[in-house]
C-alpha cells in the first residue's frame, strides 16, 4: 500500500504535527501558540503538557517562598526564581512553580537538572497526580536534591508544607507542617515559617 500522499497546501499545527517529538529547540521555534491563552508547557519524553497557570492561592504562595529562599540562597552562591524551564533531559522538561538553583541562571532559558537545588510545586486540584506523584519521581530520576511541595485550600484557610529529600534515588520526609505549626530546616539553607504565612490575605 502506498504511502499517503504529502499536501503541501496543509496546515502545520504544532500541537499536533511535533505530538512526541518535542525538544527545547522546538520549543524555542514554536512556543508559545500563537492565539492560546497564557499556559505552561511541560514536556514528557516528547508529548507536550499544557496547563493553565493556577489560581491566585498558588501564585501568592509561590512568590512568597521564592522571597523567603532568596537570601539563604544567596548565601549558598545560588539563586531563587519563580517559573522557570527545567530541563530533566533531552525531551523532558517542567516548569516549576518555584525553584532553586545551586548558581544563579545568568540568562539561560533552559537550566539543565544538575544547577537545580530544589524544585517546588504548589499542588491545585487539577494537577494533583502530576505534581504528588509524577514530578517528584522525575526529579528523583533527574538527581534533585530536594522537592517541596505546597498544598493549599483558600476557602477553608488551610495549608500544609512539606519538604522532600533525595535518598538512594527516592524522596524521603524531611520537614512538614501544617498551618498554625512550625516548619523548620536547617537543609538545603535554614528556613522557618508558620505555613499560615503562605495564605492570600
Amino acid at each position: 500500500m502506498a504511502a499517503p500522499a504529502f499536501d503541501p497546501t496543509a496546515r502545520f499545527d504544532p500541537l499536533i504535527d511535533l505530538d512526541g517529538l518535542w525538544t527545547p529547540e522546538l520549543a524555542d521555534r514554536y512556543l508559545p501558540i500563537p492565539g492560546m491563552p497564557p499556559a505552561k508547557y511541560e514536556c514528557l519524553d516528547g508529548k507536550l503538557i499544557v496547563s493553565p497557570y493556577e489560581g491566585t492561592a498558588n501564585a501568592y504562595a509561590a512568590d512568597e517562598l521564592r522571597y523567603r529562599m532568596r537570601e539563604p540562597a544567596r548565601t549558598l552562591g545560588g539563586a531563587a526564581y519563580t517559573t522557570i524551564n527545567v530541563q530533566l533531559g533531552q525531551q523532558r522538561w517542567i516548569e516549576p512553580d518555584f525553584v532553586v538553583l545551586n548558581s544563579p541562571g545568568r540568562g539561560r532559558v533552559w537550566v539543565p537538572a544538575d544547577r537545580v537545588l530544589l524544585v517546588g510545586e504548589c499542588v491545585s486540584p487539577s494537577s494533583r497526580r502530576n505534581d504528588r506523584i509524577d514530578k517528584p519521581a522525575l526529579c528523583a530520576q533527574a538527581g534533585i536534591p530536594f522537592f517541596m511541595r505546597v498544598e493549599i485550600s483558600y476557602a477553608r484557610q488551610r495549608v500544609e508544607a512539606e519538604l522532600l529529600r533525595l535518598e538512594d534515588g527516592a524522596y524521603r520526609d524531611h520537614a512538614k507542617a501544617l498551618d498554625g505549626q512550625r516548619f523548620e530546616t536547617e537543609e538545603p539553607f535554614p528556613l522557618a515559617f508558620d505555613p499560615a504565612e503562605l495564605l492570600e490575605p
